[in-house]
Protein backbone atom coordinates (compact mmCIF):
# COMPACT_ATOMS: atom_id res chain seq x y z
CA UNK A 1 0.00 0.00 0.00
CA UNK A 2 3.05 2.42 0.18
CA UNK A 3 3.00 2.58 -3.39
CA UNK A 4 0.17 3.24 -3.39
CA UNK A 5 0.18 6.05 -1.31
CA UNK A 6 3.90 7.14 -3.08
CA UNK A 7 1.56 6.74 -6.50
CA UNK A 8 -0.91 8.96 -5.36
CA UNK A 9 1.46 11.97 -3.78
CA UNK A 10 3.50 12.04 -7.77
CA UNK A 11 -0.33 12.09 -9.13
CA UNK A 12 -1.16 15.24 -7.14
CA UNK A 13 2.26 16.86 -7.55
CA UNK A 14 1.47 16.43 -11.47
CA UNK A 15 -1.85 17.66 -10.69
CA UNK A 16 -0.51 20.85 -8.84
CA UNK A 17 2.17 21.56 -11.12
CA UNK A 18 -0.83 21.48 -13.88
CA UNK A 19 -2.32 24.37 -11.85
CA UNK A 20 0.71 26.48 -11.79
CA UNK A 21 1.24 26.59 -15.10
CA UNK A 22 -2.67 27.05 -16.06
CA UNK A 23 -1.71 30.30 -13.58
CA UNK A 24 1.51 31.02 -16.13
CA UNK A 25 -0.81 30.58 -18.93
CA UNK A 26 -3.54 33.39 -17.88
CA UNK A 27 -1.47 35.31 -16.84
CA UNK A 28 0.76 35.72 -19.78
CA UNK A 29 -3.23 35.69 -21.84
CA UNK A 30 -3.67 38.78 -19.69
CA UNK A 31 -0.80 40.57 -20.22
CA UNK A 32 -0.23 39.96 -23.91
CA UNK A 33 -3.76 39.88 -25.66
CA UNK A 34 -4.60 42.88 -27.77
CA UNK A 35 -8.62 42.67 -27.63
CA UNK A 36 -11.33 40.82 -25.57
CA UNK A 37 -12.39 38.43 -28.04
CA UNK A 38 -8.36 37.04 -28.34
CA UNK A 39 -8.53 36.82 -24.59
CA UNK A 40 -11.60 35.42 -24.20
CA UNK A 41 -10.32 32.69 -26.42
CA UNK A 42 -6.95 31.92 -25.05
CA UNK A 43 -8.57 31.81 -21.45
CA UNK A 44 -11.22 29.61 -22.25
CA UNK A 45 -8.38 26.69 -23.30
CA UNK A 46 -6.95 27.69 -19.66
CA UNK A 47 -9.99 26.97 -18.00
CA UNK A 48 -9.96 23.33 -20.09
CA UNK A 49 -6.61 22.41 -18.88
CA UNK A 50 -6.88 23.76 -15.52
CA UNK A 51 -10.22 21.47 -14.93
CA UNK A 52 -8.22 18.49 -16.35
CA UNK A 53 -5.10 19.46 -14.10
CA UNK A 54 -8.05 19.61 -10.77
CA UNK A 55 -9.26 16.31 -11.99
CA UNK A 56 -5.90 14.68 -12.09
CA UNK A 57 -5.00 16.15 -8.42
CA UNK A 58 -7.91 14.83 -7.56
CA UNK A 59 -7.67 11.23 -8.35
CA UNK A 60 -4.12 11.50 -6.85
CA UNK A 61 -5.19 13.15 -4.00
CA UNK A 62 -8.44 10.00 -4.21
CA UNK A 63 -5.04 7.47 -4.48
CA UNK A 64 -3.08 8.66 -1.32
CA UNK A 65 -6.90 8.06 0.79
CA UNK A 66 -7.09 5.08 -0.52
CA UNK A 67 -3.59 3.93 0.22
CA UNK A 68 -4.14 4.60 3.52
CA UNK A 69 -7.21 3.47 4.45
CA UNK A 70 -5.95 0.18 2.90
CA UNK A 71 -2.75 0.27 5.22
Amino acid sequence: MQLLILLGAAVSLAGIGGLIWCILLAVKARSTSANDEELRVRLQRVVVMNMGALGVSAIGLMLVVTGILLT
